[in-house]
């Protein structure tokens, strides 16, 4: 028994004798232009994240959706959200081209070890601003509904409903308005952690490769 154990330990240190070694440099130069891409595509998705919408309100469906926030008494809330939202976005954007090119040009292992961390970091940050501008924008359109004299009329119905309290139908705009807040957050973090989840997997299995290098 013993002898057909060394035996086999012989026949598999062959055969990794035969297989090819690579050296530091080579494997470094692998993880580095697949961490590189990673966040290439990260950079990209970010650009479109940001076009899509713009193109869906060329739709006339949605302006009318937009004028909604102008009839509920949001018209300014509305201006300031999207200064806010156009500088922060294009701040991440800028981020990720920035991290883009740093990844491009380094030539240090250790260097690629921290720019994958500041890369995780600017995405956790993006997804939970983006994710939190998404929720904070219903709460605001339901403060609107609750402030407003006749919110049908603001929301587009053209009429005032009869033998109903209206301090009930506010409360039910409310509510409506506050879930569907937290179903579209929720839905809209499903997306994000499959655009940006899966990417920052890979970013994460190659700093640990990395790591486990002995850098």
């Amino acid at each position: 028994m013993m002898d057909e154990l060394e035996l086999l330990k012989r026949d598999w240190q062959k055969k990794d004798k035969q297989l090819p070694q690579l050296s530091f440099d080579e494997i470094y130069k692998m993880i580095w232009k697949k961490s590189s891409s990673v966040v290439k595509w990260i950079f990209f998705i970010s650009i479109m994240e940001f076009l899509v919408p713009h193109l869906i309100y060329l739709v006339p469906s949605m302006s009318k959706n937009l004028a909604v926030w102008k009839d509920l008494g949001l018209g300014n809330i509305l201006v300031i959200s999207n200064v806010v939202q156009y500088s922060v976005v294009l701040f991440f954007i800028f981020q990720f081209y920035k991290r883009y090119r740093e990844i491009s040009t380094l030539d240090n292992a250790k260097k690629l070890m921290s720019n994958i961390l500041k890369t995780r970091k600017t995405v956790k940050y993006y997804v939970i601003f983006c994710l939190s501008l998404i929720f904070i924008s219903f709460i605001v359109m339901a403060v609107g509904i609750y402030l407003n004299e006749d919110p049908m009329t603001a929301l587009g119905y053209g009429y005032k409903a009869e033998n109903i309290n209206p301090d009930k139908l506010k409360t039910t705009l409310v509510a409506t308005v506050v879930v569907l807040g937290v179903v579209v957050t929720l839905v809209m973090g499903c997306i994000y952690f499959l655009l940006y989840g899966i990417l920052l997997k890979k970013l994460n299995k190659n700093y640990k490769e990395l790591k486990e290098m002995d850098i």
